[in-house]
């Protein structure tokens, strides 16, 4: 392998692991000030045992994220240094936005409401928790437009002297319906993935008469949330679905491995193809639903991979346009299916609470324990889907990823870079885990320790 596709793995790897702890944090935040308005409105004590104990598990998580988006950012200088100096005056500016603005706002307040507890008002306290949240959504914007930029560049020229790209408006960079359209995909489906953790937790805890007084109400809370962002997420889905094919067609049509363009396309449930992607062999598909999703006409015409392929060519000269299809084709249906998965069990779950209880064999205790994992599947597998079916552009359109590695760079130092990173990751998950599933098991302040497992206090605020 070279040092483009060394810098590439990399970037996947250090992508994806950063992005599971994302949209937990957005979501935690906002579902632990919802607890800690409960407590300030009603004074129920359960609601303050609850607030504590999942505002453990959001801050866990926050501490990892920000370690991890750390490490992200050193790549664009150490492996992307081409692409940094081409795109860097557009990138950038939201980049430092993010940083200086969002990123300020949401750790002040949130140390504000770590070390606040006996020394603010309960007014005061609460209000901190909530600003921390709405910061994180501040923050999520400013890097999704960043990315927006890389799907539909908009607001800069390219200077032939320099050779770069210039901002010219920050304004339609930040305004674009690319950037828009993603966060209002991006924040129901961290929700989804914090309302899992919540139910799932709270779940296990009311399974195993854990605090269930406290547990009850946060795992409604939890499976109500993961079905209402469900349908916002197939909402803003499908509004990002026209966009994108407007925008980046060759995605679209990677997505459903469509060879031939077609008008009535078949949504496939099933596409078995030639081992290098090129062709379909076997093909399941709902009528005209593809065509519905992309054009919001049954009858509509949807492009498909080889038309693309010639109009790329004779647009931006001789080359393969096309990315991977099958993992186009795999990553698009994986995510929706875990978080359809997510969606049913808490649905279910739902039903049963709905009739006073809940199911006690083994396999519906393992179902809970796994609910976490759904949306975090979901997530990584989207933006899989969303990366790598952009491929060969780094920004569309306007830089090829082969164009942005940095030159000086050997294959060697690449690999070096990407193990060591690679195994500080893996040292993290087993610190994270550990955490995690210590805190799981010490319990809110109320819960009875179990024989046999650490009699260590609950975290004192």
């Amino acid at each position: 392998m070279n040092a483009l596709d060394l810098a590439r793995w990399q970037f996947a790897i250090t992508t994806v692991y950063h992005f599971i702890f994302v949209p937990i944090t957005i979501g935690s935040g906002f579902l632990v000030a919802g607890l800690q308005t409960a407590w300030y409105r009603t004074n129920k004590e359960k609601y303050l045992r609850a607030t504590k104990f999942f505002g453990k598990l959001f801050l866990i998580n926050f501490a990892i994220g920000v370690v991890t988006g750390i490490v992200q950012e050193f790549q664009f200088g150490m492996n992307w240094s081409s692409y940094s100096r081409f795109v860097g005056d557009i990138f950038g500016a939201p980049l430092a936005m993010e940083g200086l603005l969002a990123f300020f706002l949401e750790s002040t307040f949130l140390g504000l409401w770590i070390f606040g507890w006996d020394r603010l008002s309960k007014k005061a306290h609460l209000a901190t928790i909530w600003i921390a949240s709405i910061g994180t959504l501040v923050s999520a914007y400013f890097i999704l437009a960043a990315n927006a930029f890389m799907q539909h560049p908009v607001g800069y020229e390219f200077n032939p002297d320099t050779g770069r790209a210039e901002l010219k408006s920050i304004v339609a960079v930040l305004t674009q319906n690319t950037a828009v359209s993603a966060f209002f995909h991006t924040i129901p489906s961290a929700f989804l993935t914090a309302g899992a953790l919540f139910a799932g937790v709270a779940g296990w805890m009311v399974l195993k008469g854990r605090d269930p007084e406290a547990a009850r109400p946060v795992m409604k809370t939890g499976l109500i949330v993961i079905v209402v962002s469900f349908l916002l997420v197939g909402i803003t889905g499908d509004w990002s679905a026209r966009i994108m094919t407007k925008q980046q067609p060759m995605k679209m049509a990677a997505a459903e491995a469509l060879y031939e363009t077609k008008a009535n396309a078949p949504f496939s449930l099933l596409t078995l193809g030639t081992l290098d992607g090129s062709k379909a062999v076997f093909q399941i598909g709902i009528p005209s639903v593809l065509s519905f999703m992309s054009t919001g006409d049954f009858n509509g015409t949807v492009e498909g991979i080889n038309d693309l392929q010639k109009s790329y060519e004779e647009k931006y000269g001789v080359g393969d346009y096309t990315p991977n299809i099958p993992m186009a084709y795999w990553s698009f249906r994986l995510m929706i299916g875990f978080g359809g998965l997510a969606a049913l069990f808490a649905l279910m779950t739902l039903w049963y609470m709905r009739k006073g209880g809940l199911p006690r064999s083994k396999f519906y205790l393992r179902s809970t324990i796994a609910l976490p994992f759904l949306p975090i599947l979901a997530n990584s597998f989207g933006w899989i889907f969303t990366e790598s079916a952009r491929q060969p552009w780094v920004v569309f359109g306007l830089f090829k990823t082969a164009d942005g590695v940095s030159p000086g760079v050997s294959a060697g130092s690449v690999l070096f870079t990407m193990v060591t990173f690679t195994l500080l990751y893996g040292v993290l998950a087993v610190i994270e885990f550990g955490l995690m599933v210590r805190t799981i098991k010490v319990g809110t302040d109320m819960t009875p320790v179990q024989s046999g497992e650490s009699k260590t206090l609950t975290m004192a605020y």
